[in-house]
């Protein structure tokens, strides 16, 4: 592993007059210490029945060594992608996508978020994605699911 970023997917970004209530929150982690890197998965699900996420991650785990190379690329052809398609402006005013999935991510190279920090309405953007930038945004919300699923706890 040669980078360190953080990823965090959240299903449930849309709202309105009532505010969003995410479904799921999916998050990586990646840190370097003492030469040696390691990558921490968590996942915190809503239960259907529930008003709001539980307060502590449902699952989680640490990704073993021997997937930091395919982390790598999948980082890789991530950081790619999200440098080719627009996020909404202003930040929150709507879910662009479509998809009702916020992805933020970051790194030293590239910071990026798209579903704004409390969520998306249902208003007017500047930013709107071409059909070609909206598959390339599948593709991504695609490759973070792939990560964690990694994990083995996905």
């Amino acid at each position: 592993m040669t980078k360190q970023f953080y990823i965090r997917l959240t299903h449930g970004i849309t709202g309105g007059i009532v505010p969003a209530n995410p479904t799921s929150v999916q998050t990586l982690t990646s840190s370097i210490a003492g030469g040696q890197g390691s990558i921490l998965f968590q996942r915190t699900t809503r239960k259907h029945e529930k008003a709001k996420l539980p307060d502590e991650p449902t699952a989680q785990a640490t990704l073993p060594s021997s997937t930091h190379t395919k982390v790598d690329d999948l980082i890789e052809e991530l950081e790619g992608i999200l440098k080719e398609i627009p996020t909404e402006s202003p930040p929150g005013s709507k879910d662009i996508y479509g998809m009702d999935i916020g992805l933020m991510f970051g790194s030293d190279d590239l910071q990026w978020m798209n579903g704004g920090p409390a969520g998306c309405g249902s208003g007017w953007s500047e930013n709107e994605p071409t059909e070609d930038q909206v598959e390339k945004f599948k593709r991504a919300v695609e490759i973070v699911e792939e990560l964690g699923k990694l994990s083995g706890d996905a």
